[in-house]
């Protein structure tokens, strides 16, 4: 603990030591404060930064702590929020250049549970514009660079582009960020730290601004798997602004953290699925396997209703039809400054009608009793989280989408743990996707925690300049 790093320690560790009093909160916003100032100019994480608010926040949580009025375990842990997450009286943008004088009416339940938790919010997070986008970039508020590459600017991975740049790089001990189809679990894979997307209901929408109503889920972004324990265990629970939260009765993953997985049986990729996979992604992923089986797992073939080609295209039909419904009236206007990459992705929604819609919904429920039924007697599907690694942001094709094995955990209502497996021989991160059924959070935490003990990825850090 003496020679913690405050700023790529983990939240666990921090609370570690913050109980131990041989750290203070004070130190550890310090010294993050002064990383973003060093590094942010040129990773581009950051919408805006709370410098004045998060040290004032953090001399109090020092105060607590210190006179035995410790709140929790998150007590003085830096937080940063994607740029979606309203705060009462702060500008939210939704990475819009449209928004960039929106103040936020009230402040988002999530929000409010983090610092009721005692964390410390450093600021906020760039976003995809309307969060509609898998690649990270923005063209009117700056793409976020992946901190692995620094001679190319590749891509961070989106929407939650800014959020998983902060906690990869040492800007945030931990963020927010959400996921409609990929979009915690795409930083998470490309910036090479850990992400959860949790099941719909399970962590309350309400204060972040909406893409799919039906899709739509925050999670935490962050450098251990404990990490996501510890955030889900914190923002998770009822809220009556948010009726989905009231028919999931909140889950504690820290009983089985640590059960390991032996006697589970895990779903690898049917065949069909390996051949568009990169081969040093594709590697990763069959060593995690290997690693999961020594440990005691049952690695059985999945036999999948559909293919993940056709879990992705409905999912695009879903969120089109429902990112239409919320800023169609701005995509539709061409005097506005709306991101080119984003206008006809929004746009794709305008003509569906209201019985095309209602037909993708029913067709949505049956793919996930099909799904349910293919996996019966099967803890998990593991998969890689992208079929590559970060490409460089020139290269990127906007039509295209790299959540190709991610949209299906919004799709079947899945929840997901994205954790680090490896790198390739240029040095950029490697990602397994955990995939559990809705509300299983603790069992895709628990399969995470066992690999990644079992590995050495977690300790990787990017380069320097």
């Amino acid at each position: 603990m003496d020679d913690l790093d405050l700023v790529f320690a983990t939240a666990a560790e921090l609370s570690a030591a913050f109980g131990a009093r041989k750290v203070s909160p004070v130190d550890v916003v310090d010294a993050v404060l002064a990383r973003i100032r060093k590094r942010d100019a040129v990773l581009h994480a950051y919408v805006d930064v709370y410098a004045s608010d998060a040290r004032l926040a953090a001399e109090a949580a020092d105060r607590a702590i210190r006179s035995g009025h410790r709140v929790g375990p998150l007590h003085g842990v830096p937080i940063a929020l994607k740029d979606l997450v309203d705060l009462e009286g702060r500008v939210t943008t939704g990475g819009s250049k449209v928004w960039e004088r929106r103040v936020s009416p009230v402040t988002a339940t999530l929000a409010r549970r983090t610092i009721a938790a005692g964390m410390i919010v450093l600021g906020k997070t760039h976003t995809v514009e309307f969060a509609m986008g898998g690649w990270g970039t923005n063209t009117h508020m700056g793409s976020p660079r992946n901190p692995w590459d620094l001679g190319t600017h590749r891509t961070p991975g989106g929407s939650s582009s800014g959020s998983g740049v902060a906690v990869a790089a040492g800007l945030a001990t931990t963020a927010i960020g959400t996921d409609t189809g990929g979009s915690v679990r795409v930083p998470a894979a490309w910036c090479g730290i850990v992400g959860l997307k949790t099941t719909v209901g399970r962590i309350s929408t309400h204060g972040v601004l909406p893409l799919s109503t039906t899709l739509d889920t925050p999670g935490p972004l962050v450098r251990s798997v404990e990490d996501a324990a510890l955030l889900l265990d914190v923002l998770q629970g009822p809220d009556p602004e948010d009726p989905a939260t009231l028919a999931l009765a909140p889950t504690d993953p820290f009983p089985t953290l640590r059960r390991g997985v032996a006697g589970l049986r895990l779903a690898r990729l049917p065949d069909a699925e390996r051949a568009d996979v990169d081969r040093e992604v594709l590697g990763a992923y069959d060593a995690s396997l290997e690693a999961l089986g020594r440990l005691g797992a049952a690695i059985v073939t999945a036999a999948l209703p559909n293919r993940f080609s056709d879990y992705a295209a409905a999912t695009g039909r879903i969120i089109g039809a429902e990112g239409y419904r919320f800023v169609g009236h701005l995509v539709d206007d061409p005097a506005l400054p709306v991101d080119p990459h984003v206008r006809p992705r929004i746009q794709s929604g305008r003509g569906v009608s209201a019985r095309d819609y209602l037909l993708a919904l029913g067709e949505c429920r049956e793919h996930r009793r099909a799904y349910l039924r293919a996996m019966d007697g099967v803890d998990a599907l593991l998969t890689p989280t992208t079929l590559t690694a970060a490409i460089p942001v020139d290269q990127v094709d906007q039509t295209t989408t790299p959540a190709y094995f991610t949209r299906a955990g919004n799709y079947l209502g899945l929840c997901g743990l994205a954790v680090p497996n490896g790198a390739t021989t240029g040095g950029l991160p490697t990602s397994l996707q955990i995939l559990c059924r809705g509300g299983d959070e603790s069992l895709a935490l628990r399969i995470g925690w066992a690999y990644e003990q079992a590995s050495p990825w977690r300790s990787r850090r990017p380069p320097e300049p």
